[in-house]
């Protein structure tokens, strides 16, 4: 019988920032958004207080801060070493580990992890906890669904001491009995109503629903989760995902834009990152798209926003090709006088680079595409170590505000902790 394990980091970002600030421990803590808009993590005593994630921070900052709460916004290098150094450790506890986002991952369970999977579990525990300075809750099941259920159950119940075992089905019984059925990984919240409304209110009652069934009202995927809950591994976690549909790269600007040079300049960065996702997924576009606009809740000034498109002779992923068209397009929706507030870029019709069907007079230059590896291996170990004279020097007031960034403790030499004796 297969076993799994998830491994999740409790309150990810909000435990990144506490790290390397003891004094905050006991304080409420949360981290935002991009351009310090809205709640994306919460420390236990910020969740005491009522504060939801999502929540626009403006409408809580006076009353936070009337509590004693610190906020900070999001230092994207900060929890992406920190993540690798958790994965680090997961991939030599186990020999089959799949990332499923920053902040967990799945373990397929084999050798003496079968024999006594809570004790292994608990040493892991508590060696990442020494070796990085962050809590983690450990879901064990015979499926990754139950795994992810039993996550849940450690991080809600801390009697468990972040470890809960659902290898017995009577106590998985008993769990997915108090479980809301939208708890239940996979459903959500508008697939949770749905279940509601045909009686279906926690995950027991859901396992006890006929899978086939389901699966001709909701699909394949429900089915398959279904029999997970009752312990049996269906492929919830190893069925492939599918081809992706577009890259999409947009932000809201720190400052509002009025000049064509520096909305040039945004838009070039966007195209340069999401060029990079293209080749990080090894695939390539065949259409380019841009879109600006203007904020739609400014009352002084009138709505704006256009985008513009081009088909492309032959599937890019070449991040300076891809550059050559920006202008056409940009000159196609340029506005003078709006104050925009917003671009990005789309890269759509996207084929896989293996089934690349070259073009015979204007095939993809061999050194360039040499170049773009060097530079994307360059940016993998040096986040910000090599851009393009079009994506201007920095410092420009389309980035993101970031009024409250903590130092880079683990990737800068100039922010490292100071100790003194």
């Amino acid at each position: 019988m297969s076993r799994w394990a998830l491994v999740d980091v409790n309150n990810f970002y909000a435990s990144c920032e506490r790290l390397f600030r003891p004094d905050l421990r006991g304080r409420p803590l949360v981290v935002l958004s991009n351009n310090d808009g809205c709640v994306v993590s919460r420390s236990p005593e910020a969740k005491a207080l009522g504060v939801k994630m999502a929540e626009p921070f403006y409408r809580i900052q006076a009353a936070f801060a009337a509590q004693g709460g610190v906020w900070f916004s999001s230092n994207y290098a900060l929890y992406g070493d920190l993540s690798a150094r958790v994965m680090s450790l997961l991939e030599q506890a186990a020999p089959q580990v799949q990332i499923y986002s920053i902040d967990e991952a799945f373990l397929q369970l084999e050798g003496p992890w079968l024999t006594d999977a809570m004790a292994h579990a608990q040493r892991l525990r508590q060696q990442i906890l020494q070796w990085t300075g962050l809590a983690v809750g450990i879901g064990l099941g015979p499926s990754p669904t139950l795994a992810k259920l039993a996550n849940y159950a450690a991080k809600r119940w801390p009697a468990t001491g972040g470890v809960v075992d659902l290898q017995d089905a009577a106590r998985r019984a008993r769990l997915m009995a108090l479980t809301p059925v939208e708890a239940v990984w996979g459903i959500g919240l508008r697939l949770g109503q749905a279940l509601q409304r045909e009686g279906i209110h926690t995950a027991a009652q859901l396992a006890a629903t006929p899978a086939k069934g389901l699966r001709a009202r909701y699909g394949v995927t429900l089915e398959r989760l279904v029999t997970e809950l009752n312990g049996q591994s269906a492929g919830c976690l190893t069925a492939p995902p599918p081809l992706r549909q577009q890259v999409l790269c947009s932000r809201t600007f720190g400052e509002r834009i009025t000049q064509r040079t520096l909305l040039r300049e945004a838009l070039a960065n966007h195209l340069v990152r999401a060029a990079e996702r293209l080749r990080q997924a090894d695939l390539c576009c065949r259409h380019l798209g841009i879109f600006i606009r203007t904020s739609a809740h400014d009352p002084r000034q009138p709505f704006y926003g256009d985008q513009a498109g081009i088909t492309l002779p032959a599937p890019l992923d070449d991040s300076l090709a891809l550059l050559a068209w920006l202008d056409g397009l940009l000159d196609r929706i340029w506005r003078p006088g709006p104050a925009y507030y917003k671009a990005g870029v789309v890269l759509s019709d996207l084929s896989p680079r293996q089934f690349l069907q070259g073009d015979l007079f204007d095939g993809q230059d061999p050194k360039r595409m040499r170049l773009m590896q060097v530079m994307d291996s360059i940016n993998r170990r040096h986040p910000h170590g090599l851009t393009l004279a079009a994506q201007g020097l920095g410092d420009a007031p389309w980035q993101m505000r970031q009024a409250q960034r903590s130092p880079c403790y683990t990737t800068a030499w100039s922010a490292l902790p100071l100790a003194y004796c």
